[in-house]
């Protein structure tokens, strides 16, 4: 009973933040939209038809993924950070004093919202794409897509994790967005092949969409699921390490 309590508190705070559902419409329509862009910039010339196409069009139709991340991002962040920056996270310990119940609560309501959200966008972007130059229907196309959705829920509890370490929701986006962007620029920008091996296969999100190749599995630096694994990595133990604070802290 106590967990169904969490739970529903958490499902009701996030509910009454009209940002939470702005930021979920803002998910869905950036990876549908990106993502039909994307694949409409193949041309006739290099996809004359579908069978004769060598571009993966599975992973060009979820390019959107690589921008709605950081609208996770921000929605996780938000989720803790805002009672940290309004005082209210006091009372929520105050009426929920488990403090990992309380961070668990949020996270798996956070993570059904997040993968909610990832559903409409990813196939409504493999709708788009099929308008355009349909993927192949294929367990390749449909391990991309889901794929896709768990890369959106692993970054959202990413968000809530270091806004959870930091208490503070601006420098939680700020690392978060580093780690997304920044990061993955340093793979391109060193001159050792080796070092740019590494990074790819151990930082987040290179590592991460793998999970969206359908084509030429073999020139990636770490295959699709280990590579998403990296993320999970990430987000867990951040998550792990967001709580042990959490609950050593003072509010």
């Amino acid at each position: 009973m106590r967990w169904l309590g969490s739970l529903h508190a958490e499902w009701t705070k996030l509910r009454t933040l009209p940002s939470t559902w702005w930021l979920l419409a803002a998910t869905v329509a950036l990876t549908a939209a990106v993502g039909a862009a994307a694949a409409s910039s193949v041309t006739t010339h290099i996809c004359p038809s579908p069978a004769a196409c060598h571009e993966d069009m599975a992973k060009l139709a979820f390019t959107g993924v690589q921008l709605s991340q950081a609208i996770c991002l921000v929605l996780g962040a938000l989720s803790i950070g805002a009672e940290y920056a309004t005082g209210t996270i006091r009372t929520t310990l105050t009426a929920m004093p488990g403090r990992w119940r309380v961070l668990a609560s949020k996270a798996a309501t956070l993570s059904l919202l997040t993968a909610v959200a990832g559903a409409l966008g990813v196939l409504s972007a493999l709708g788009l794409a099929h308008l355009i130059v349909p993927p192949p229907t294929d367990g390749a196309t449909f391990r991309a897509a889901v794929g896709s959705i768990l890369i959106l829920v692993l970054v959202t509890l990413l968000g809530l994790s270091l806004a959870t370490l930091l208490r503070d929701t601006a420098g939680a986006i700020t690392l978060g967005l580093g780690i997304l962007y920044v990061v993955p620029l340093l793979s391109h920008l060193v001159n050792s092949p080796t070092w740019q091996h590494r990074l790819q296969r151990w930082t987040p999100m290179p590592a991460a969409l793998s999970i969206q190749a359908t084509k030429n599995l073999e020139r990636l630096a770490i295959a699709p699921w280990p590579g998403l694994g990296v993320l999970a990595a990430y987000a867990v133990g951040l998550l792990v390490a967001g709580g042990a604070a959490f609950r050593m802290r003072d509010a």
